[in-house]
């Protein structure tokens, strides 16, 4: 059994201008000691499908379902979750300079959520696990710094130190919501090798919510593409890379610069993504779809098995129409020749073995 299982989750909020659906149907499978990476456009559902799991959504309508290792989450009292929150799901949140509260030092804050969850820990032995924490994450003279506020680290330790707070209480899922967004590329390098090696070390279950297929590249074992609030795509990752189905992945691939090869202009996906109010009826990426045809835009299509492999789905009519990959090349390569400038070649993004 998986230690998350997700099913048909769906969250809308009313507003003044009407139902907004921002996740719709999406289901996944997140297994011990693996990471699962949720990528997307911003908007596209991936922050409020986690915020939903742990009951961090206020005002929505939520169906579905979210089984935590056993436990439901959708529909869970506030008591159930606070005692899984934090404590067995830790959060690491895209700013760390808002998350953490700029009055109290780090070091207390640390101590403060370990004894939160177990009064029965004292504030020195806390304040002893805080600090060996924050060495841990690659703070360097962590006793000393346990006492400076959060203004006083730059940003990629204050990412550090909230790692250090999400792994103080040895969670099975960390759920890591853009943690590398606001970093230079140096700094993400190392922000993302202190969470491989907690992985390594504690076989810590990662959900990583990110748009930078970089990232995606070189952290996850399974990705889960999204786009206006439902699952394009689910692949593993080098799969995604080299084999992926859906339209909107080829479309996020073909955006990115290609690595050591021609500099060639980028290939943007035309359009913008949909309102979530209102969605009509089909599949939400046809507008944009250079493959679209007359079934794409009546009727929706639901996540289908890719080339005879379990592992691989896409939410695109193609998996019908076109059933193996010599044919859905075919047509990829027809596209080329229709339209020469709408493309460019694949990128080269370095993939994990």
């Amino acid at each position: 059994m998986a230690l998350l299982e997700v099913r048909d989750l769906r969250v809308a909020f009313n507003t003044p201008d009407g139902v907004l659906e921002a996740v719709r149907g999406l289901s996944f499978d997140v297994d011990r000691g693996s990471t699962l990476a949720i990528v997307g456009e911003s908007g596209s559902g991936k922050s409020v499908a986690t915020q939903t799991i742990t009951g961090l959504t206020s005002g929505a309508r939520v169906s579905g379902s979210a089984r935590f290792d056993g436990t439901e989450l959708i529909g869970a009292s506030s008591e159930v979750l606070r005692t899984i929150r934090g404590a067995r799901i830790g959060m690491i949140f895209q700013d760390p300079l808002s998350s953490l509260h700029p009055y109290y030092t780090v070091g207390w804050q640390i101590v403060e959520m370990i004894r939160a969850h177990d009064r029965s820990v004292s504030t020195a032995a806390a304040r002893r696990r805080a600090a060996d924490l924050l060495g841990v994450v690659g703070i360097p003279h962590a006793r000393t710094r346990i006492d400076d506020y959060p203004h006083q680290f730059s940003g990629g330790m204050r990412q550090r130190v909230m790692i250090a707070m999400a792994m103080a209480l040895d969670p099975v899922l960390l759920i890591a919501d853009e943690p590398t967004t606001a970093l230079d590329v140096t700094v993400q390098a190392q922000v993302l090798a202190v969470m491989r090696r907690l992985q390594e070390d504690f076989g810590t279950a990662i959900i990583l919510i990110t748009h930078d297929l970089g990232v995606v590249a070189e952290m996850s074992d399974e990705v889960v593409v999204m786009y206006a609030g439902s699952a394009m795509e689910r692949a593993a990752r080098r799969t995604l890379f080299y084999a992926n189905h859906h339209p909107y992945s080829e479309g996020l691939l073909g955006s990115l610069p290609a690595r050591g090869g021609a500099r060639d202009r980028l290939t943007p996906i035309l359009g913008v993504p949909p309102s979530l109010i209102g969605l009509p009826a089909g599949c939400p990426f046809a507008p944009r779809c250079p493959y679209a045809f007359a079934r794409c835009w009546s009727e929706t299509p639901p996540l289908r098995m890719v080339f005879d492999d379990p592992a691989h789905t896409s939410a695109c009519w193609l998996t019908t129409v076109l059933g193996d990959r010599e044919s859905l090349r075919a047509a990829r390569v027809q596209r080329e020749l229709d339209q020469p400038r709408a493309s460019t070649p694949a990128p080269r993004v370095e993939v994990g073995p």
